[in-house]
């Protein structure tokens, strides 16, 4: 009978740890459609070259790590070379609660295959963060 207990207590704490998952995998998805929303409308600032709008945009961390003006000129910088934006499509959206040098907080990594007109195959990566308002901005972006 002992048996039995057991392996009825432990077939429940398995399901409401199967369900737990489901939960979390469920609201990770919902994070990552929220994250790439707001990255999908920071990158139309950033293609269209308005560095001010996108600087605006980004989250308080970004902000606070580098001034409009710093952004503006990286920005032109590292994307100026490469022309116009042909085609991007995401090629993996992650959900994580720690990234090295920030701090802990919601965070979806979101890598991009990007054709530009000079520069026919990069991997841009952007990485909106959940604020205390609850939306999601860029907090970190990277082209190579």
């Amino acid at each position: 009978m002992k048996k039995v207990l057991w392996v009825v207590a432990a077939a429940g704490a398995l399901l409401l740890a199967v369900a737990a998952m489901r939960a979390d995998g469920a609201s990770d998805k919902a994070a990552e459609k929220a994250a790439e929303e707001a990255a999908k409308v920071w990158l139309g600032s950033l293609d269209a070259g308005d560095y001010a709008e996108c600087w605006k945009q980004a989250a308080s961390l970004f902000q606070s790590k580098v001034t409009e003006e710093q952004w503006k000129t990286a920005a032109r910088n590292a994307r100026g070379p490469f022309g116009k934006v042909l085609s991007r499509k995401v090629k993996s959206a992650r959900f994580e609660r720690t990234l090295p040098y920030a701090p802990d907080g919601e965070y979806v990594v979101i890598q991009y295959e990007t054709s530009f007109e000079n520069k026919k195959d990069a991997v841009e990566t952007v990485t909106p963060m959940k604020e205390k308002d609850g939306a999601w901005r860029v907090s970190g972006y990277y082209v190579r």
